[in-house]
């Protein structure tokens, strides 16, 4: 992913807590262990059903992004890279969705307490609908690395965020709101799978865009950086997840979509690069 140096960043899309540990207790339900924790929550759309009430404790704010002032600062604080993430996601949305609502991203530590309830970084990157904020911990990404097998790199990052923003879009669009009314379901065609396949779809539309705006931060999109991103689709598929840690692939517990569903609806929004066909309720 290559970053265009004179690109104003607006660091007000981001913002950062530390907390002093991850104590208190987080309903999280089902076998402990983090794949299993991440088979069940990552990038899930209701983080109310995985956090519990426990304050997280002394938070303090920190102001690490405020010298990123321009893409060219990527270089000598690659942190300013999630500001830059950011400010594309939410630049492409203004101007292809009325009445795009700007957010922001929430990058904590440890433990942080959110509209949703309290969440620790074993819960992954997720979006309350209560407060419109994407959360995340960025050590998730040496997790996704690590122990899910990702290639990593900053588009399979960005992937990761832009698909967080896409449940921010389903849920200005009442589509979250939808799906959550019909209760907590689970299986390969729920309603709770097509929801998790239309944020991917919205983030393969981000990626096809991303560079096509001459003030954005994102200067060029390689085809590699399409393979990264693919390939962190892959790696979070429900089957590919089941199969690492359980040995066997139940289709009917899927909350998120199978390998292949994820990398074809990443790769439906980027060939088309149009919102519109992400409707994957219907399709």
């Amino acid at each position: 992913m290559q970053y265009r140096d004179s690109a104003n960043l607006d660091t007000s899309q981001v913002t950062s807590t530390s907390s002093g540990g991850a104590g208190g207790k987080m309903a999280v339900g089902g076998i402990g262990g983090l794949i299993i924790v991440v088979l069940a929550m990552f990038f899930g759309f209701d983080p109310g059903s995985l956090v519990g009430g426990t304050a997280a404790g002394p938070q303090q704010n920190t102001d690490q992004y405020a010298e990123c002032k321009t893409g060219a600062d990527i270089q000598s604080n690659r942190d300013c890279r999630y500001v830059a993430y950011t400010n594309s996601i939410q630049n492409y949305w203004v101007k292809s969705m009325q009445g795009y609502e700007k957010t922001t991203t929430h990058i904590f530590t440890g433990q942080v307490s959110t509209a949703c309830g309290t969440a620790t970084s074993a819960v992954g990157p997720f979006y309350c609908p209560n407060d419109h904020i994407v959360y995340l911990d960025t050590g998730f990404f040496d997790q996704l690395t690590g122990q899910l097998g990702a290639q990593g790199g900053d588009a399979a990052e960005a992937y990761v965020i832009a698909h967080e923003y896409g449940h921010h879009i389903s849920n200005l669009t009442g589509v979250l709101g939808q799906v959550q009314s019909a209760g907590n379901q689970s299986g390969a065609n729920s309603p709770q799978v097509r929801l998790e396949l239309q944020a991917d779809c919205y983030a393969g539309v981000w990626l096809a865009n991303a560079s096509k705006d001459p003030n954005s931060p994102i200067a060029a999109i390689t085809k590699d950086d399409v393979l990264a991103a693919a390939d962190a689709a892959r790696a979070v598929g429900d089957d590919r997840i089941q199969q690492a840690s359980t040995g066997r692939v139940d289709r009917e517990s899927w909350t998120h979509g199978s390998a292949a569903q994820r990398q074809n609806w990443l790769a439906t929004g980027f060939n088309s690069g149009d919102p519109s066909q992400c409707n994957t309720f219907t399709n």
